[in-house]
C-alpha cells in the first residue's frame, strides 16, 4: 500500500483531482497576486473533514469513483434550486429503459405535470446496474417559493435497483411496481429589486448597538436605545440604521463579546431586552417592581463610563429583573401570544432554549457529561423534562426580545425610513454553541473558518468557527440557512451579510495549522444565494453583501446580477496606480461608506492609529516605518483628491476633513451611503482589531467623543458635531438629485 509519509511533498495529481471533485480548490490567488496551492497535508485534512479518506492512493482511487457515481445513485437530487421567470431542466436518474413521470406540488397545493425533454446523456453502470438520465422542464411560470418535486419511476424489469431515497407504491394486480421519489424545489428570485420606497438612492447610519447607550440602559445598548436612535435618525432623513449582529451569546458568564462569534445566528441575545418595556411590568406588585429597580441600580452608573463594557455585569443585573417579571406570569391573551410564537418558531427555538437551560445547569458544552453531548439522546430528553420551567424561561426571553425588535422596526418606518433596521448576519457560530450541539451533522469537524493573509491582516485570520458542511445543506433542503435568514429578517428591512463570499467559498483551516495553511472550499452559490434571496423577497428586504478582501470580479458581477448590493469602503477603493478611486467610478449597486468597524473611526484613521495599534499588538509583518509611510501617502493622496473636487480648503480641521470624506462618498453613484455613528461624535477608538482576542478590548468600546467622554443616545439630538455631519450628508445628497 502506498502510504503518505511526507506532508511536505506536493499533492499528487490524484489527490488534487479528488479535492476538486469535492469542491476543495487546489489553487488560489494570494493578496500579492501570486498563484498559491494548499499543501498535501492541508488537502487531506480538509477532505477528512468532508468524510473522505485519503490515506493511500487506493483510497483516493475509490473515493474518486464514489464521487463520480454519487449523482447517478439517486433519482432526484435532494434539493433543486432554480430561478423564477427562467426556464430550466431537472435531471432524473433511473434504471435504463424505465418510465418516469415528474410533477411539482406547489406550496398552495396545486400540482403541475412536467414535460420531458430530450437528454442524450450516455447511460452509466453503477453498482452493477445500467442507469440512464431523463430531463424534465421546469417552466418559467413557476411561482417563487418552496415546493416539492415528485418523480414516479416504473422499472422496466424486476432486477433493476431502486434509486436511493425511493419508496415503492403497492402495485395493483398485473401492474408493474411504481417507485416514488420526492425532492425539495426552491424557486428563487432571478433578481431582487430594490423597494420603491427607497427611490433612486438613500443613506443611513451604522452603529454598534451594545455601545450605544442611554441613561436608562443597563450597561449596554438595547432595544429601547435602538428604537430611540431609529426615531431620531428617521426624523433626520436617514433611510436605514445598520446595527451589529444581535445573535445570541452564552446565557451565563462569561459571555463572548464578539457579536460575530455567536452560539446561534437564528436567535437573539436577550441582553438587548429593556426590562421596563415588558407589558407585565405594569402589573407587578410594589415589592416586585422594587426588585426590578434594584437590579437596574446595580449597573446604571456604568452607562456614564467610557471604560470597556462589562456584558457579564449587565446581564447579571438584567437577568435578575427578567426572572422576576417572568415569574409574575401573563394574562390569558399574552400567554396565548407566547404559545403562538413558540409554535411558529418550532423545534429550532425549543432546542435553543434546552441548550440554554443545560448550559445554565452544567456550564460550557465542553464540560458536559458525555451522555448529554448528543441532543437526541434519552438522557437529554430526561433533562428536558426536569428543566421544563427553565426552557420556558429561555423561550420567553426570545419572545420578549422579538416583540421589542418589532417595535423598533415599526418606529423606524413610522419616522420615515425607507428600509428601517438593517440587520447584520455573522459568518458562523461558536464551536461550543447551540447550533453545533443541536445539529452537529450540519457542520464539518476538525476545521475552522478564517481568511488567508491580506494587507491588513498579514498573518491571516482564524475565526474559530466550524463551517457548514455543504453536503448536509443540500440534503436538508438548506434548512439551517433558510430558517436562520427567515428569523433574522422578521423585523428588518435589509440584511447585511458579513463575508458574503462565504456563500461561494470559505477558507477552511485544519486544526493545528496556522491561518496561512488553509484551503478554499466551494459551496453551491447558486443555491445558497437563491435561498437567501427567496427569504429576503418574502420579507420585502434588501440584501447587502460584505464583499471586501479577496473576491474575484466574477463573484461581484454575479451578486450584482442577482440584485445584491456590494460594499465599498473609501480607504479600500483605489485605482491601479494606488490613488483613491474617483467618485463616479464607484459601483452603483453598493453600500458605500468611509470606514468599517474593523478600522479605527475616521478621526483615528487620519491620525494613523490603525498603524500604531497594530504595531503595539505585534501584528505587522513589515517594518513599521514602511507601513507608516504607506499610510501617510494614502492620507495625502486622499486629501489631494478632496481638494481636486473642491471639498477641502487649506488647513482644515478634523471635523471638516471627516465631513469632506463623507461628501465625497455621497458623490458616488452608490445606491446606499452609510455614515458611522462614531464618525458623527468624533470617536477615535476602534471597535475591533482583527487578529486579536484578549490583547485589545474588542467589541467592548462604548460610544464616546474625541476627548473620551461618553456620548449617550439621549444627547444625540443636541450633538453639534453629529448634527453637522448629518446635515452635510443631507445637503450633498440633495445636490446630487
Amino acid at each position: 500500500m502506498n502510504e503518505f509519509n511526507d506532508d511536505l511533498l506536493p499533492a499528487s495529481e490524484s489527490l488534487k483531482q479528488l479535492a476538486e471533485a469535492h469542491g476543495v480548490s487546489t489553487e488560489y490567488w494570494d493578496y500579492h497576486g501570486n498563484l498559491a496551492s494548499p499543501s498535501s497535508a492541508t488537502l487531506r485534512a480538509v477532505l477528512a473533514a468532508l468524510g473522505v479518506n485519503t490515506h493511500s492512493e487506493e483510497e483516493i482511487g475509490r473515493a474518486l469513483r464514489e464521487v463520480e457515481d454519487a449523482p447517478w445513485r439517486q433519482a432526484l437530487a435532494p434539493t433543486v434550486v432554480t430561478r423564477g421567470g427562467v426556464e430550466s431542466t431537472v435531471p432524473v436518474y433511473v434504471p435504463d429503459g424505465a418510465k418516469v413521470r415528474v410533477r411539482v406540488e406547489l406550496e398552495d397545493g396545486e400540482v403541475r405535470e412536467l414535460t420531458q425533454t430530450e437528454d442524450w446523456t450516455v447511460p452509466r453502470e453503477v453498482d452493477g446496474v445500467k442507469r440512464g438520465r431523463a430531463s424534465f422542464i421546469l417552466g418559467a411560470d413557476l411561482p417563487l417559493g418552496w415546493h416539492r418535486l415528485i418523480a414516479e419511476v416504473s422499472p422496466g424489469s424486476t432486477d433493476q435497483a431502486a434509486p436511493q431515497g425511493a419508496h415503492a407504491a403497492a402495485p395493483a394486480d398485473g401492474e408493474a411496481e411504481t417507485i416514488t421519489v420526492t425532492s425539495a424545489l426552491a424557486v428563487t428570485p432571478n433578481h431582487l429589486d430594490l423597494p420603491e420606497s427607497l427611490g433612486d438612492r438613500g443613506w443611513g447610519v451604522m452603529a454598534q448597538l451594545y455601545s450605544t447607550r442611554s441613561r436608562g440602559s443597563w450597561g449596554t445598548g438595547d432595544t429601547d436605545d435602538l428604537t430611540e436612535l431609529a426615531a431620531f435618525l428617521g426624523d433626520q432623513g436617514a433611510d436605514f440604521l445598520l446595527i451589529n449582529p444581535l445573535h445570541a451569546a452564552e446565557p451565563v458568564a462569561p459571555m463572548t463579546c464578539s457579536p460575530y462569534l455567536p452560539v446561534t445566528r437564528r436567535f437573539v441575545n436577550p441582553l438587548y431586552i429593556r426590562p421596563e418595556n415588558i407589558p407585565e411590568v405594569a402589573r407587578l406588585s410594589g415589592p416586585k417592581r422594587s426588585l426590578v429597580q434594584w437590579a437596574f441600580e446595580e449597573v446604571k452608573d456604568s452607562d456614564l463610563s467610557a471604560e470597556p463594557i462589562d456584558r457579564d455585569a449587565a446581564w447579571k443585573a438584567k437577568r435578575e429583573a427578567l426572572e422576576v417579571i417572568f415569574a409574575a406570569g401573563r394574562s390569558y391573551s399574552r400567554q396565548r401570544d407566547f404559545e403562538r410564537f413558540r409554535a411558529e418558531q418550532g423545534e429550532g427555538l425549543e432546542r435553543f432554549a434546552l441548550w440554554s437551560a443545560l448550559v445554565e445547569k452544567h456550564g460550557p458544552l465542553d464540560t458536559w457529561p458525555a451522555t448529554l453531548r448528543e441532543a437526541d439522546s434519552a438522557y437529554v430528553a430526561n433533562e428536558a423534562h426536569q428543566l421544563a420551567e427553565r426552557i420556558d424561561f429561555f423561550a420567553w426571553l426570545q419572545w420578549i426580545v422579538d416583540e421589542q425588535l418589532a417595535r423598533a422596526q415599526a418606529e423606524a418606518l413610522a419616522s420615515g425610513m425607507a428600509l428601517g433596521i438593517m440587520d447584520d448576519l455573522a459568518v458562523g457560530v461558536h464551536s461550543q454553541g447551540a447550533d453545533v450541539w443541536s445539529n452537529p451533522e450540519a457542520f464539518a469537524s476538525g476545521v475552522t473558518v478564517g481568511a488567508p493573509p491580506d494587507m491588513y491582516n498579514q498573518q491571516g485570520q482564524n475565526w474559530s468557527q466550524p463551517p457548514w458542511n455543504p453536503q448536509y445543506l443540500a440534503r436538508s433542503a438548506y434548512a439551517p440557512l433558510r430558517d436562520m435568514v427567515r428569523t433574522v429578517l422578521r423585523h428588518a428591512g435589509a440584511l447585511r451579510v458579513d463575508h458574503i463570499i462565504g456563500l461561494f467559498r470559505l477558507w477552511w483551516i485544519p486544526e493545528g495549522m496556522g491561518a496561512d495553511h488553509g484551503a478554499y472550499v466551494r459551496y453551491d452559490h447558486e443555491a445558497m444565494l437563491g435561498v437567501v434571496l427567496l427569504e429576503a423577497y418574502r420579507a420585502g428586504a434588501v440584501v447587502i453583501g460584505e464583499d471586501l478582501g479577496t473576491v474575484e470580479p466574477w463573484a461581484r458581477d454575479y451578486l450584482a446580477s442577482r440584485g445584491v448590493l456590494g460594499t465599498s469602503v473609501l480607504w479600500f477603493e483605489k485605482q491601479h496606480d494606488g490613488w483613491p478611486l474617483q467618485p463616479q467610478d464607484y459601483r452603483r449597486l453598493a453600500l458605500s461608506t468611509v470606514n468599517t468597524h474593523d478600522l479605527p473611526p475616521t478621526a483615528g484613521y487620519l491620525a494613523d492609529e490603525h498603524v500604531d495599534l497594530r504595531e503595539r499588538l505585534g501584528l505587522l509583518t513589515e517594518p513599521v516605518e514602511q507601513v507608516r509611510t504607506e499610510a501617510r501617502i494614502e492620507r495625502d493622496r486622499m486629501t489631494a483628491r478632496l481638494r481636486e473636487h473642491g471639498l477641502l480648503g487649506d488647513a482644515p480641521t478634523e471635523r471638516q476633513v471627516v465631513e469632506a470624506l463623507h461628501r465625497y462618498v455621497v458623490r458616488t453613484p452608490s445606491v446606499l451611503v452609510g455614515v458611522a455613528l462614531v464618525d458623527g461624535v468624533g470617536e477615535r477608538r476602534a471597535q475591533n482589531q482583527p487578529g486579536t482576542d484578549q490583547e485589545y478590548p474588542n467589541w467592548r468600546i462604548p460610544l464616546a467623543d474625541g476627548a473620551g467622554e461618553v456620548v449617550l443616545v439621549d444627547d444625540l439630538p443636541e450633538n453639534a458635531r453629529l448634527g453637522s455631519l448629518l446635515s452635510a450628508v443631507r445637503d450633498e445628497m440633495a445636490s446630487q438629485d
